[in-house]
């Protein structure tokens, strides 16, 4: 099953990628859209939504980095406590 992107959640994605150092973004990316399409296929779905890249960026960023992730998060409008995480 292919997996596509609602639009402004994938934009939001792309500035997300770009705010974070040059030497970390391939990665970064990657293991986000890894666990982000797993997200997606558990629930036998096919597109990711807002909530599937928060989640992801929750799953897989380090604790230590979380601070900064959630800056960013609300830099480019998602407010990610409604779902579900702390402030």
């Amino acid at each position: 099953m292919a997996i596509g992107w609602d639009n402004a959640t994938q934009e939001k994605f792309k500035v997300l990628i770009g705010k974070m150092p040059v030497f970390m973004r391939p990665v970064a990316e990657k293991t986000i859209v890894q666990k982000a399409e797993g997200l997606v296929l558990q629930d036998n779905r096919s597109e990711i939504t807002e909530k599937d890249m928060v989640d992801a960026f929750f799953a897989e960023t380090p604790f230590g980095f979380q601070g900064l992730m959630k800056n960013d998060l609300l830099s480019v409008g998602i407010d990610y406590t409604k779902y579900g995480y702390e402030k």
